[in-house]
């Protein structure tokens, strides 16, 4: 078995849908990117190009699968446990939304009717850790807003909550590793 110490995460959020950019909560709703998010997906490439990758994951749904292939990694594996925080009965709506009837209302600090909880999200984050620093490999994954944050917060041994101090644009780039002994965050939202 590899050091732990040796793992690299690399995390690229797919690009631009119509609900993302709207602020609409999209988990489960498969929408394709927009013409903004194709585009910048296609820089990906260039950004990511000269580093080799041991593994390469993505989430299932469309929108990340899709950014994957535009920034030169169609043959990404599909991991399950990469898909978006599931916001059950919140899907497609917006925080404003929601705060009408749930003041304050944060996926971090309230629950989702119908979706995930807190619990869940991080029991499937942490195989996701515990499978990358197993293998002691580079690896870049191709994910979600929430989940990606919520995977930087597990990854620096925090609760999934602490997520929320991770501002996430679209089809942007974020490595986590280590520093010495201690998991940290290397580069964020680039």
């Amino acid at each position: 078995m590899a050091d732990e110490r040796d793992a690299e995460l690399w995390l690229v959020r797919h690009g631009e849908t119509e609900w993302s950019r709207d602020g609409r909560h999209t988990s489960t709703t498969d929408l394709d990117l927009t013409d903004k998010g194709v585009e910048v997906a296609c820089t990906l490439k260039e950004r990511l190009a000269g580093t080799a990758f041991d593994l390469v994951l993505t989430s299932p749904r469309h929108r990340a699968r899709r950014t994957a292939e535009l920034a030169g990694f169609p043959d990404a594996e599909v991991d399950d446990d990469l898909v978006e925080w599931d916001y059950g009965d919140y899907e497609g709506v917006t925080t404003a939304e929601i705060r009408e009837t749930v003041p304050g209302w944060t996926v971090w600090t309230h629950p989702t009717p119908g979706g995930e909880t807190a619990d869940q999200v991080s029991t499937r984050l942490d195989r996701v850790i515990e499978r990358i620093q197993d293998a002691g490999a580079r690896v870049l994954v191709f994910g979600h807003g929430h989940s990606l944050r919520a995977l930087t917060a597990r990854w620096i041994e925090q609760p999934v909550d602490e997520g929320r101090f991770f501002k996430l644009d679209t089809a942007t780039v974020s490595t986590l590793g280590y520093e010495r002994d201690f998991p940290v965050v290397l580069r964020w939202n680039s």
